[in-house]
This record gives structure tokens, C-alpha cells and sequence, in this order.
């Protein structure tokens, strides 16, 4: 863990912010995927029917829905519906806290487990995202 924290300061002293490091947003788009994945297969195993089908595409399209419009001021791209800091990371903690609920809920216990963990070493990572979004401030990170 000391090592993270040698590595923030070495990036904070070179002028570059954990959240744009290249392996972190990796991760984060790993997570975002795995996230979708999970609600998909858990929306397949909630019925043995034709409902199937449509909770394996519905519930991820909600999810990537609401994460592609309710965004923060300075995300890469314009936010179609712009919210405070704060608001945005509730969003993010739910939707990626129902991943690792619908993981336990599937039976794959550890997986949801490995999931939080990740989850929420992923956001100690970005403290100057997460720091700034519970401040409720926009982000300076992206903007170039």
C-alpha cells in the first residue's frame, strides 16, 4: 500500500492526476464493463422465461444509461445532464455496490468481494476525482 502512495506523489510532482493515469482508467473501464456484465447475467437469472431476455439487455442499457447522462462538469466529454460532484459518486457507488450485490446474489461471492475490493481501491487511487466530487467542484483533471 506504501507503494500506491509513493506513486501518487511521484505522479502529483510530475503534474499528472492518478484519475488520467492510462492503467487506472484501464481499470476503470474493466470495472465499468465487469459492472454491465454482472447486471446483465443477474437480469438472465431472474426468470425462467421470455422476461429473461428482455432484463439481460434492460438492465444494463438502464445502467450505462444513467451513467453516460448524469455526469460532472470537465468529464471528456459534455455532460447531457450535468449534476453536482457529490451526486455523481452516490450514482457510481450504486451502481457499481448493485455489480457486486447481484454477484453475491448470483452465488459468486467472491467474485463480488474481488469486485468491491477493486471498487474501492480504484477511488482511494483517484483521490483528487473523489476528493474534488465530494467537495462538489468541478473536475480540472480532464481539461487540457
Amino acid at each position: 500500500m506504501y507503494e500506491i502512495f509513493n506513486l501518487a506523489l511521484i505522479y502529483h510532482d510530475a503534474g499528472i492526476t492518478m484519475n488520467t493515469n492510462p492503467i487506472n482508467l484501464a481499470v476503470r473501464f474493466a470495472l465499468e464493463i465487469a459492472m454491465l456484465i454482472a447486471l446483465a447475467c443477474w437480469g438472465w437469472h431472474l426468470s425462467d422465461n421470455w422476461i429473461k431476455y428482455i432484463l439481460a439487455i434492460a438492465l444494463p442499457v438502464i445502467a450505462a444509461t444513467l451513467w453516460g447522462i448524469f455526469r460532472i462538469q470537465n468529464d471528456p466529454k459534455p455532460a447531457p445532464v450535468e449534476i453536482p460532484g457529490m451526486l455523481r459518486l452516490l450514482l457510481e457507488f450504486a451502481l457499481f455496490g448493485a455489480a457486486v450485490w447481484v454477484l453475491y446474489d448470483m452465488g459468486y461471492v467472491w467474485m463480488g468481494a474481488i469486485m468491491a475490493v477493486i471498487v474501492i481501491i480504484h477511488y482511494l487511487v483517484s483521490y483528487d476525482r473523489t476528493w474534488v466530487m465530494l467537495q462538489n467542484k468541478p473536475y480540472k483533471g480532464f481539461v487540457k
